[in-house]
């Protein structure tokens, strides 16, 4: 069933709307809790199983802003994790998250590529990689194997990261259980919504 065949519930979808409108201050209406975040991220990932939705590649394409993450934490009396209470990403580290086709053809580049970057002041932090889109299970797989680091809009290095280029060639062989991963579970024009390899969740924002 795809996105456009399936009507899903308007509640969490307004939540996690206001979510990122008052993050980016789009709204002058009160931000929801980090509670109730958490809520309506767990009710659109069970909305996206129970309703089998699918979200093509292109779908992802452009830059998105971190706005909202839960992060993980071990369980005490029994194996796994749970997750963490979720938080507002502080506006003094603008973190972004971006997808886009492959400039590239070498052997192994995989059908995208990712790039993550966080800035904090005069600081901006990017990696660049490879990336496997399993559409059936709008799952993206990717490797980090690029790094960029700039200070005051200056690039201080450019270059390999944990292998570099070598680690492309064999990128598209790599097992999944091997590589870190964001399976998303809701995706609109605006936001989107994904579980990462660790567990945690997050909520980025179009840029």
């Amino acid at each position: 069933m795809s996105m456009q065949e399936t009507t899903v519930s308007s509640d969490y979808i307004a939540t996690l709307a206001m979510a990122t409108a008052s993050f980016r201050g789009q709204t002058h209406e009160r931000r929801p809790s980090a509670k109730v975040v958490v809520a309506a991220l767990l009710q659109a990932e069970k909305a996206a199983k129970q309703q089998r939705l699918t979200y093509p590649f292109d779908s992802l394409l452009g830059s998105w802003r971190l706005c909202f993450a839960t992060g993980t934490r071990k369980a005490r009396h029994r194996g796994g994790i749970v997750l963490g209470n979720g938080f507002y990403v502080p506006q003094v580290a603008a973190a972004q998250i971006s997808f886009y086709r492959p400039s590239l053809t070498e052997v192994g580049m995989g059908n995208g590529e990712i790039g993550n970057q966080i800035q904090c002041g005069p600081i901006l932090f990017r990696l660049t990689g490879p990336a496997q889109y399993l559409g059936k299970k709008n799952l993206l797989a990717f490797d980090f194997v690029q790094m960029r680091l700039c200070l005051l809009g200056q690039t201080i290095y450019n270059g390999g990261f944990r292998g570099g280029k070598a680690k492309v060639k064999d990128f598209a062989q790599q097992s999944i259980a091997k590589l870190p991963f964001f399976a998303f579970f809701l995706v609109t024009q605006d936001f989107i919504a994904a579980r990462g390899r660790g567990g945690g969740l997050a909520l980025w924002s179009r840029e």
